[in-house]
């Protein structure tokens, strides 16, 4: 009896903390001020994107997508929305559904982060840009998994002389 008020409890909270909730979008999605995103830029943005466990045990976003998006105001709401103030979601937060206009997608540069989490965007143009992945880890069939979304923001002059280092921890 005990194990199913637990098995209970535990349930509870996972679907409670699955059913944030996420304000509408009041922004529309502009493609001209997302434009600048496809101009090719002398601008180099490197990265490592992990997630630390409370154990101390790094682990990184190996072979996971990690999105290079313009920073507009449409990406700006966005991702206060999901991110609040923090630069993390846990994967048993992120929301169920994710209705976005899809032109948005077309003004993401994507690229797939290697084995050790790192990652690399050249021929950047100009502007500012949020970087974003998943960290998580677990067993695929789990009914819950670990770990979950990171973030940062960079904006790039065009007057870099190095590459731009970017840390992807939630950090």
């Amino acid at each position: 009896m005990k194990i199913g008020i637990v098995a209970a409890t535990l349930l509870a909270g996972v679907i409670i903390t699955g059913c944030v909730d996420r304000k509408p979008a009041t922004v529309a999605f502009s493609s001209e001020e997302a434009a600048f995103i496809k101009k090719t830029g002398t601008g180099i943005i490197v990265g490592h994107a992990f997630r630390t466990k409370p154990s101390g045990v790094v682990v990184n976003a190996a072979g996971q997508v990690v999105r290079l998006v313009p920073a507009t105001a449409f990406a700006r709401e966005r991702f206060a929305n999901f991110y609040g103030k923090a630069k993390y979601v846990p994967h048993s937060a992120y929301p169920r559904e994710d209705e976005v206009d899809p032109a948005y997608a077309e003004y993401i540069r994507t690229t797939k982060a290697e084995a050790n989490g790192r990652f690399a965007f050249d021929k950047v143009a100009p502007g500012s840009y949020f970087l974003t992945t998943q960290v998580i880890w677990g067993e695929e069939t789990a009914f819950t998994r670990e770990g979950g979304s990171v973030y940062d923001s960079v904006t790039l002059t065009g007057k870099e002389t190095e590459p731009v280092q970017v840390i992807l921890s939630g950090n």
